[in-house]
Parts: C-alpha cells; structure tokens; sequence
C-alpha cells in the first residue's frame, strides 16, 4: 500500500491572545494522495490558513505529526525546513506578494537569487514560467500596471520557480472578481493534472468544482459535509447584530 503524499495526525495549534488561549486548530487527522487537488473549506476563523501555513512550514504546530513526502516536519530543524521550503514547496498569497518595484519578469525570478541560479537562466525561466500563465507579453510590466488576475498569475509563475511537489494557496481568489478567479483555478487545475500536489484554501464553495476532494473545518476541526453545510445554513440564518 503507497504511503499518503501528507499525513496529518492530531495535529494541535495554540495562539495566546491576552489572557486568552485561541485553539486554531484542534486535533486534525488527514491524509492527501500524492498527485491530488484538495480543497480546505472553512469560514474565517475555522483555522484553515493556520493548517496551510503549517503544511508549508512556515509555522510549527503545539502538537501532532505532519509528514510529507517521508519527512517529519516537527523533527526538522529551521535550516532542514527551510530547504524543504524552498525544494519542495511552492506558495501562492491571497494578496499576490509581489514586490511592486519589480517588474513581473524580475519578481518571478527573484527567489532563484537565492537558490545560486545565473543571472541569464534566472532570466531564461523566469520568461519561461509567465509564458506558461499566459502573461508572457507582461513581462515588462510592474504590479500596479498588472489587473489583479495577472498579478495572482505572476504569483504562480513565481511559485513554480522550484519546479515543487506541492503547491499551496491561501485564498487565491480572494481579491479577484469571478472571471478571475475562475481564470487562477484553472490554471491551478492544470498543474494538478500536470503532476503536482495543490492544497487550496477557500470560503467559497463554487471553487470545490476544480478539486478532487474537499477538507471541511470548523472551529479548528475537521467536520464532513453534512455538518459543514448545517452549520452554513445556520450561520446564514442567524440574525445580525
């Protein structure tokens, strides 16, 4: 039997907030299959970017096992995780992250600085990987002159420098209208197809179509289906305040 791609288990995440103790997450068991396009559902609160961030180690958890692709991610130190960061995962921002300085061209290709890529391979994919989005006639251009689309395009173009295993999005259609988001989820749909892991973290249940699974959570939990959309409805039909 083929071991998961990830495997989660009782996975634990703490926040102290005054004199308070915010349980983010609360004992969450998962596993995805390597080569899967997943979908983290939740509403805001329900812990779902904390469990992103702690995928992608950018985060340690309070307690539980995460393992990915063999590796313990509680037992590496902060160099082992960095490397792991950098070779195995790709990380795409609800806000785009791009340095608007940059042109889209240099923001692609900027993280291979830091991987000892030549300054003309840099280059080389950096065009390579925009083409890849369709913004290959973008390349010049800097974040404000870019629609919010192409700007989450570039942030995928950059998150695919590493050639990674695992792509992770945290809300990436948040800050676009419908037909760009649509546009992001489909490109995201076609690397899954192309062989890489995607995790997606949404509110919004019209995305679940592009997935091959969804992870429903709630307040730090994960919960099926029934009981998410119970719990919707209920959220929907109680008063304002």
């Amino acid at each position: 039997m083929t071991e998961p791609f990830i495997t989660i288990r009782e996975l634990r995440k703490s926040f102290a907030m005054g004199r308070e103790t915010v349980h983010a997450l609360a004992g969450v068991d998962v596993e995805i299959e390597r080569n899967s396009f997943s979908m983290i559902m939740g509403p805001s609160g329900s812990g779902k970017s904390t469990l992103l961030y702690l995928l992608g180690g950018l985060d340690r958890p309070t307690g539980g096992r995460i393992r990915v692709a063999g590796q313990e991610l509680e037992e590496l130190d902060e160099n082992a995780l960095a490397v792991y960061r950098r070779r195995t995962v790709g990380f795409i921002f609800q806000s785009f992250n791009l340095i608007a300085s940059m042109t889209a061209l240099e923001n692609v290709a900027f993280p291979m600085r830091f991987m000892g890529v030549p300054r003309r391979r840099r280059q080389q994919r950096a065009l390579s990987l925009l083409a890849q989005v369709g913004l290959a006639d973008r390349a010049g251009h800097k974040p404000t002159e870019l629609s919010g689309g192409q700007q989450q395009r570039v942030a995928v173009a950059r998150a695919l420098v590493n050639d990674p295993h695992l792509i992770l999005a945290d809300e990436p259609t948040g800050n676009l209208d419908s037909a760009s988001g649509h546009g992001i989820m489909q490109l995201l749909s076609e690397l899954h197809h192309g062989g890489r892991t995607v995790v997606v973290v949404t509110h919004e249940p019209r995305m679940a179509r592009f997935a091959t699974r969804a992870v429903h959570l709630l307040d730090g939990r994960i919960v099926t289906e029934a009981e998410y959309n119970a719990a919707m409805l209920a959220l929907d039909a109680a008063p304002e305040h």
